[in-house]
């Protein structure tokens, strides 16, 4: 279990992971129920343990989202210290009408490639250009590569869905133990 906190003018963040529980469970309260809800889904998908608490200003939601990213890809990267994993994973994930595919590669170089457009600004409250926001940080402070690809879309919900699900399977499959050390360069961070 990693936990880790992150504290300031605009958010407090207190964020607990585990990439391999024997009993996997998932308790998130940001403040923000889609982030709270998208934030489910890649942990139950993912096969991971999660709690987050956390807060943000008053301002909007970008902090916190991109601040929940920050401290998800750094527990991310600090539970994969001293273990050997599978690296690779992908999902290509039906949510309804939608289709995400996510590909992610636990490389020690962090990235993003996202090609989903939203049909709509907003899902509820949420602005869903803080979408692309969160991944983006989640790749950089987790040194990870990460693609999303919407490959068909019904409505913005549904793809937000289906992208953090199909994320919490790629994760999961590219953290799986493994016997080797899959880089040829012999080492991956």
């Amino acid at each position: 279990m990693t936990t880790l906190k992150r504290g300031t003018k605009e958010t407090s963040i207190c964020l607990s992971l585990d990439i391999s529980p024997e009993e996997r469970s998932v308790d998130i309260d940001t403040g923000c129920g889609f982030m709270d809800h998208m934030l489910t889904l890649m942990a139950f998908h993912g096969g991971m343990s999660l709690k987050i608490s956390a807060r943000g200003d008053d301002v909007d939601e970008h902090h916190l989202t991109e601040d929940l990213a920050i401290v998800l890809g750094s527990a991310l990267l600090k539970s994969l210290e001293g273990r050997k994993y599978e690296r690779y994973g992908w999902c290509a994930l039906p949510m309804d009408g939608s289709l995400a595919l996510v590909a992610v590669d636990l490389s020690g170089r962090g990235s993003l490639t996202m090609e989903a457009p939203f049909p709509t600004e907003k899902c509820g409250t949420f602005d869903l250009e803080l979408i692309p926001e969160f991944w983006r940080a989640f790749s950089r402070e987790a040194r990870a590569t990460v693609h999303v690809k919407a490959l068909a879309v019904d409505n913005s919900h549904h793809l937000a869905e289906a992208i953090f699900k199909g994320a919490g399977r790629a994760l999961g499959q590219a953290l799986a133990e493994s016997s080797d050390l899959n880089s040829t360069k012999g080492r991956l961070l």
